[in-house]
Parts: structure tokens; C-alpha cells; sequence
């Protein structure tokens, strides 16, 4: 009677595939508490609107911070939450989970992965590779004995693999993705105009006029926040060249990530990826030019995936479906 679930479990991000149902839920991973009472208000999307806009006593929390897990209560509740409501799990069932993680996550935060996904119903939990999975879910073969190469950029972590024959061969993960993205952009807008900014309006900078390419994107964004001189809210305008000057040093640490994992890569296989590309997957998949600075990086083709943001929770997905032949890490 018990579903199989597969948890991309982001630390932007939580997405949840459900088998013979599909992709049935992808809601930020924040969650709203009373500070005194630790009572849960809202969950998700409802409480991301609240982040920045909370009184005193209310907290939006991210749980997770660079992949792993920070808070393990909230993770746990939101965990429950989550799976509750996609009805994994009930009075008479309790589901097998595979949830993915980032390839350098040490034994400790596997285990407080897997004991989180326990508590919150699990009957069995699996652990399974993020690039894998992604590169799975962005319809790479990577059990043929070729080369295949993938750049995972999510909310916390970036992960770059070499897989062939349904392993990693090659793989480096760093803490340098979106958030770092959000913090460079604050950071430089406080630096040069003197205007504290939140996290919201970094990110819309970030989706709105972002580029990480000199001459690329030409567009321009009035911003709102507090002046740290008067106290006071102003407007500034602000253009993807200076978005594209803040985002310089994030981006720079995963194009050196890509280059190491390649140097590192046998001759062989890096001729097939010379054949095939690099896949890029995740939400940072998205920032404008990104690709394409990547590709004259690395001197190799470099190709968004169809659907970057699902592409990890659709591996796990077709995962599911052959959950005895593929997963080896079982808890």
C-alpha cells in the first residue's frame, strides 16, 4: 500500500516526485515559527512571502544551509509537512524515500538526512547523489561506458561530475550557488550605494537583469531599501553590468570547480565529453550567459538542460522506478 517518494531535498528548494504521479510538489524550503511557542505557521510559499516581514516574534527560518541540514527540528517538521500533504504517508503506510544530496556531504550529515526522513514517516530511506540524479533526470545515459558531465548550480551548493557506467568517476561540490549569488549582489549594492537591500530583492535582481557576461544582458531595475546614511527608503536604478560586476566572484569559484573536476577527468572520457557537452542543471542553470561563459572556459559545448529546476527530482524519479537495480546506499 506504501508510495515511493523521491525528495529533491534543496536548500531553496524542496521538490517531491511521487511514483506513477510525477513532479506533485515544489515549494521554497522556508518555514514561519513563533520564537516563543516554536509553533509552526506556515510552510513553503506562504512562508516565503514572509520572509523580511516578520514581527518580532516570528521567525522564517531556512533549515537547510549549503545543501545540508542546519536545523534538524524544522527540517524534520517541514519534512512531515511536506509529505503529509503530497499523501505519502497515513495510519497504514509508510513510504520508501530516496532523497538526493550533495557528493561531499559528510557521515554525519548523511545521517542526519536520513534520520530526518525517518521521523517524518519514512519506512526505508535511500541516499543517492545529486549530479546523478540530475544528470538522469536531464536524459543523459550515464550506465553506457562513456563520458558524461554535468554542473548541478542550486540554492546552496554547486556539484560538477564525470559519470560513466552509473558512477561518478570525477566529482567536486562546492558551497557557491545561488544564496552566494543573493549575498554578492546585497553586498555590492551596499558597498556602492550605501542601500541595504533583502534577500527577495537580491533574488529579483538576480532572475530580472542578472549576467555573469561582460556585454551580454543590457537592462536596467529600479530597487527600494533602507539608506544607510538617513535611515530612510530610496529608489536606485541599477544595470546588468553591475549585476554582472557582483556576481564576478561566485561564478568564477564554479567555472574554477568545472575546470578541476576536468583536469582530473581520464583522457578517454574527456573525449566524449569534448563529443557530448556539459550539462548544465538547477536553478543557476538559468542565469543569463552563464553557458555560454562556461563554454569558452572550458572550450567544450555547454547545454542547458530541457528543464533545469526538475531535473534532479525527475532522476529520482526514474530512479524509483528501478529502486533494486540502481541504489547501492541503502541505510
Amino acid at each position: 500500500m506504501s508510495k515511493d517518494i523521491g525528495i529533491d531535498l534543496g536548500t531553496a528548494n524542496v521538490l517531491i516526485y511521487v511514483k506513477g504521479k510525477g513532479v506533485v510538489l515544489d515549494e521554497p524550503s522556508v518555514v514561519t515559527i513563533e520564537s516563543d511557542t516554536k509553533r509552526v505557521l506556515a510552510v513553503g510559499e506562504e512562508a516565503r512571502r514572509m520572509v523580511g516581514r516578520t514581527p518580532g516574534n516570528i521567525v522564517a527560518l531556512r533549515p537547510l544551509k549549503d545543501g545540508v541540514i542546519a536545523d534538524f527540528e524544522i527540517t524534520e517538521m517541514m519534512l512531515k509537512y511536506f509529505i503529509n500533504r503530497v499523501g505519502g504517508k497515513s495510519w497504514y503506510s509508510h513510504p520508501r524515500i530516496l532523497i538526493c544530496a550533495p557528493t561531499n556531504i559528510t557521515s554525519v550529515e548523511q545521517k542526519a538526512i536520513r534520520e530526518a526522513a525517518e521521523r517524518s514517516g519514512a519506512k526505508e530511506v535511500y541516499l543517492e547523489e545529486e549530479p546523478k540524479a540530475a544528470a538522469i533526470g536531464a536524459g543523459m545515459d550515464i550506465y553506457e561506458p562513456s563520458g558524461n558531465m554535468v554542473v548541478d548550480i542550486g540554492g546552496g551548493t554547486t556539484d560538477v561530475a564525470v559519470l560513466s557506467m552509473g558512477d561518478i568517476v570525477t566529482a567536486q561540490s562546492i558551497k557557491m550557488a545561488g544564496d552566494k549569488f543573493d549575498s554578492s549582489i546585497i553586498r555590492y549594492i551596499k558597498t556602492k550605494y550605501k542601500l541595504l537591500i533583502g534577500e527577495r530583492t537580491a533574488e529579483d535582481i538576480k532572475i530580472g537583469i542578472g549576467t555573469v557576461r561582460p556585454g551580454g544582458r543590457q537592462a536596467e531595475m529600479d530597487i527600494r531599501g533602507r539608506d544607510m546614511v538617513s535611515g530612510l527608503p530610496i529608489t536606485v536604478t541599477i544595470s546588468s553590468a553591475e549585476v554582472q560586476e557582483a556576481l564576478w566572484e561566485p561564478v568564477s569559484s564554479i567555472v574554477a570547480a568545472a575546470k578541476s573536476v576536468l583536469e582530473r577527468t581520464p583522457p578517454e572520457l574527456s573525449a566524449d565529453i569534448i563529443d557530448r557537452g556539459v550539462i548544465l542543471t538547477g536553478g543557476g542553470a538559468l542565469l543569463n550567459g552563464l553557458d555560454e561563459l562556461l563554454a569558452e572556459e572550458l572550450r567544450v559545448p555547454v547545454l542547458i538542460a530541457e528543464d533545469p529546476m526538475h531535473c534532479v527530482v525527475k532522476g529520482t524519479g526514474i530512479m524509483l522506478d528501478n529502486l533494486d537495480k540502481v541504489i547501492k546506499k541503502k541505510f
